[in-house]
């Protein structure tokens, strides 16, 4: 092996950089036509569930065709319909309706306008631990402690997470089921601005003439905050979603009554309604009978006869025709 000189080896270890470094303008450009946006869930028992394990990212434009904009308010409709009615859930498990769809419907528009938005649709399969599932700026990059997401060369300025959830479930698939989430859009009005959701996940198995399936139902509540060092509200921009898997489940069940039984209960119906009937009529008949009785009985006038010894009698006189004895 031939040995270098101080002055070769010395060139060597300059041009050596481990850690290249990266020009002050330098941006990398993601598929959505923006800066790079990372998608992954890190559960209780810190294990990481990449996007790359079957979520797709698609470039799209953030602003909805008029059918799109129609499908949306019908959805929003709906749920406001099922906050103020929550029976309405019971009766959409047990239709389970085929012909719903709850996908958003492709743009029957060719816009010429270039992608301004990033679409993340697909599926993860996550342990059933609490977890959070997030999108922010950056890869994610695990290590020992969870993971990290690189956002360094991303200027703030350029951050908007102003988000639309078209359909957010968790479990089997079921057509027509609409969940809390779906059809929600929020409109960031700060560049540093954290989107957070708890999600309370209960476990629920459907067994209908329709269907039968085990799926998952879910309530949730929103927060939402702009990140200000300064004033003292910390954490990372972004939308998080922190799930819970509750230790309880519901059963929905739809059970028919037999012939027989209908029968039974249709008679009982009838012999009740003929009781009533007789009880009304046989009240009514003693109410006529008492009115018209007093009614006789007030139309005859009591008059007064004399009679040889003085006395009077209140008695009614006995009518006989004029006769000579």
């Amino acid at each position: 092996m031939r040995r270098l000189n101080r002055k070769k080896t010395l060139n060597l270890v300059k041009e050596l950089d481990a850690f290249p470094k990266v020009p002050e303008s330098y941006v990398e450009t993601s598929a959505s036509g923006g800066t790079d946006v990372g998608a992954d869930v890190l559960d209780l028992a810190e294990t990481m569930v990449a996007s790359a394990d079957g979520l797709i990212y698609e470039p799209v434009v953030f602003d909805l065709s008029p059918q799109q904009k129609e499908w949306q308010r019908m959805l929003q409709l709906i749920q406001s319909r099922l906050q103020e009615e929550h029976s309405l859930q019971d009766v959409i498990f047990k239709s389970a309706f085929k012909s719903a769809s709850t996908a958003l419907p492709p743009r029957e528009d060719n816009s010429l306008q270039s992608p301004d938005a990033c679409r993340i649709h697909g599926h993860l399969y996550v342990n059933k631990v609490a977890g959070n599932f997030h999108i922010t700026v950056g890869k994610a990059i695990p290590h020992p402690r969870g993971h990290a997401h690189l956002a360094a060369l991303v200027s703030h300025e350029s951050y908007n997470f102003s988000h639309r959830i078209d359909h957010l479930s968790f479990g089997e698939l079921i057509p027509g089921i609409i969940n809390p989430l779906d059809g929600t859009e929020k409109i960031a009005s700060d560049h540093n601005q954290m989107f957070q959701y708890f999600i309370t996940v209960v476990p629920t198995k459907l067994h209908t003439h329709k269907i039968s399936a085990e799926t998952h139902q879910f309530s949730v509540t929103e927060r939402e905050r702009v990140i200000n060092h300064a004033a003292g509200s910390h954490g990372v921009s972004g939308i998080f979603m922190k799930y819970d898997i509750s230790s309880l489940m519901v059963t929905v069940t739809e059970e028919h009554m037999p012939f027989w039984q209908f029968l039974v209960r249709l008679c009982g119906i009838i012999g009740g309604i003929f009781s009533t009937t007789g009880i009304l009529h046989g009240f009514g008949r003693f109410v006529v009978e008492v009115i018209f009785c007093r009614f006789r009985l007030g139309s005859y006038k009591s008059t007064s006869v004399p009679l040889p010894d003085g006395h009077t009698s209140n008695h009614l006189p006995l009518i006989t025709d004029n006769s000579t004895h």
